[in-house]
């Protein structure tokens, strides 16, 4: 049984976009990096703070953290602090697949995106009028806009079982160049193991929730109680309700 499930309503498009991948016999890894690079590089989701478009740091930089994590032990990726590049989870999935390094960090983030063919681009290409205008509005206040929905997290499941968890943020609006919050760290924005299940997407104040690593513990719980088929049953049963989750028929 094949499907996906994201954070969010407006992680729907790329739910959709791993569900005709998935149709197609697309692997789990593959599917998740493909949906969140379209949504990634989609301007209009930078309001939910993710990718091109997302709101800039202090310095008025976008700098973007993403992970991929597949739930075979030892198959994470993930960059964090990197600036200019719209497409950051498939820079973190190249991390996983060609790098000796787990996670990648700043300008080391942005070495390796340059050696794997990476344009920087220069940051007012990541920027919209939106995001200008909330930094300019930041600049005269100093005071960050209201917490909104934000991350972009996606979890698929493929034919094989085969479970891969997905994570993309341009981080808190205006925060401190080079802070990091949970989202790009396993076990607290994301963690994936095929015996047990998946975890994504634990948004909110990324620096409270790192210190408790939530996705990793809800995935132990689900492993200790035996709950991840008929977790995914009961998911089926509430696909009619559930905006986000989509599966593919038996």
């Amino acid at each position: 049984m094949a499907a996906a499930v994201g954070t969010w309503a407006f992680s729907m498009p790329a739910v959709d976009k791993a569900r005709r991948l998935l149709e197609v016999g697309s692997g789990a890894s593959a599917a998740v990096q493909e949906a969140i690079t379209e949504l990634e590089n989609d301007k209009e989701t930078g309001c939910f703070v993710v990718g091109r478009g997302g709101f800039p740091n202090k310095a008025g930089v976008v700098q973007c953290d993403a992970a991929i994590m597949e739930g075979l032990p030892g198959r994470f990726g993930a960059v964090a602090a990197l600036p200019g590049v719209g497409t950051p989870l498939t820079v973190a999935q190249m991390v996983m697949d060609k790098s000796e390094h787990n996670m990648l960090v700043g300008e080391g983030a942005v070495a390796f995106a340059k050696e794997q063919g990476f344009r920087i681009e220069d940051n007012s290409d990541m920027m919209t009028e939106a995001s200008l205008a909330a930094y300019e509005e930041f600049l005269q206040s100093r005071k960050s806009p209201p917490k909104n929905h934000d991350t972009l997290g996606l979890i698929v499941l493929d034919e094989m079982e085969n479970i891969t968890v997905g994570v993309s943020t341009s981080g808190a609006p205006f925060k401190d160049p080079g802070r990091v919050g949970d989202s790009p760290l396993p076990g607290c924005g994301l963690y994936a193991d095929n015996r047990a299940g998946a975890a994504a997407g634990a948004t909110g104040d990324g620096d409270k929730i790192m210190c408790f690593c939530p996705s990793f513990h809800v995935v132990q719980l689900m492993k200790q109680r035996g709950l991840p088929f008929s977790t995914r049953s009961w998911n089926l049963k509430q696909k009619k309700t559930s905006p986000t989750f989509r599966s593919l028929p038996p």
